[in-house]
């Protein structure tokens, strides 16, 4: 391979090879005209300076200009004084294969730029044709409700009061969809804070249990801990929004779970900053197709049962927010017909 075929080719260097291959042209055609070695040496000189010279200003020009031009294309933000002298001395150093990467680095960055808008393009569509949907079903019942009282029922004592009846459970569906709304809303802008304390988590998951306790005897749901993790254990967190957590995991897996089954918590030390606390469950499970989307707003991973038990399908993208509040992350472990868990961490208190 010879030097002019290497990526590395600099202007000066490809200067000085077409300078001295024309400079020993030129020599060696001199000595057919005056064969006097002097004659010949001299012409390879004045030759070689002249070609060298003009050659790699022409280059070194036209590739600088090329190549800030390439860079203003790329770049966005407008070149400093500093920069400046970069663009000048070092760009022209490159070679044209380096800058070629330097542009394929940049398509990539505008590739990946450009799906990741056409996601959150689709994401945007998804979100909004969910929470029209959302919001169609209690209105559309409100309104049924309401039209059937004015066109006579109001009258009829059988049926007006469980018309009132339904049409406010709508209204607090309407509700509850609003606010958890805004909630996600003020968790992504940072205008909720996150007041952290240090707190036993097995006595916060206690109290959940607790206020859920009719609800799983209903369905003779047992509620327990994992055994060898009942040993209190500190964390660093927000009570309350880590108790909203717990919440809407534990009434999932009360919702979604199979009557007679069990709701087993399990919290874990990690290592001197972290503990895992996990809500798992034996219900039916979800197929590993789902998994990826499931923190999404409204996405439902059995829609025709979840449309039956009610909530507003906000539930996990809400526990999602909260736990990236504190600064972690929360992910999901589910097989069909085996149960669920889902699990997250949190920083270790101090007591």
């Amino acid at each position: 391979m010879s030097l002019l075929d290497t990526k590395n080719i600099t202007p000066r260097s490809l200067s000085f090879f077409t300078a001295l291959a024309i400079s020993v042209i030129n020599a060696v055609l001199s000595l057919l005209v005056q064969p006097k070695w002097y004659t010949s040496v001299l012409v390879f000189f004045v030759t070689f300076i002249i070609i060298y010279s003009i050659y790699y200003y022409t280059l070194q020009r036209f590739i600088y200009r090329k190549i800030k031009l390439i860079y203003k294309f790329i770049y966005q933000t407008k070149a400093s004084k500093k920069e400046e002298i970069f663009y000048q001395h070092i760009l022209p150093q490159k070679s044209i294969e380096q800058v070629s990467e330097d542009v394929a680095k940049w398509a990539l960055r505008r590739k990946m730029e450009i799906e990741k808008l056409q996601d959150n393009e689709k994401f945007r569509k998804e979100f909004l044709m969910n929470l029209a949907h959302e919001l169609r079903t209690p209105i559309f019942s409100v309104q049924g409700y309401v039209d059937t009282l004015l066109n006579g029922a109001l009258e009829d004592e059988n049926v007006n009061r469980k018309f009132l009846s339904n049409a406010n459970r709508s209204i607090d569906r309407l509700v509850r969809l609003v606010d958890d709304l805004d909630e996600i809303s003020k968790l992504e802008s940072g205008k909720i804070p996150i007041i952290q304390q240090s707190f036993v988590i097995q006595e916060l998951i206690s109290d959940v249990y607790e206020e859920f306790l009719l609800k799983a005897k209903e369905r003779e749901i047992h509620m327990l801990f994992k055994k060898g993790t009942e040993r209190p254990i500190l964390v660093y967190a927000d009570e309350q929004k880590i108790k909203q957590v717990l919440v809407n995991l534990i009434e999932n897996a009360l919702k979604y779970g199979n009557d007679g089954g069990t709701i087993t918590a399990g919290c874990y030390v990690v290592d001197d900053k972290s503990i895992y606390i996990e809500i798992s469950d034996d219900g039916p499970g979800m197929s590993e197709t789902h998994l990826p989307r499931i923190f999404e707003r409204f996405y439902r991973a059995d829609r025709s049962r979840a449309r039956a038990i009610g909530g507003t399908g906000l539930g996990l993208a809400i526990v999602k927010h909260i736990v990236e509040a504190h600064g972690h992350t929360v992910n999901v472990r589910s097989k069909p017909g085996v149960g669920s868990s889902f699990g997250f961490s949190l920083d270790k208190g101090e007591g």
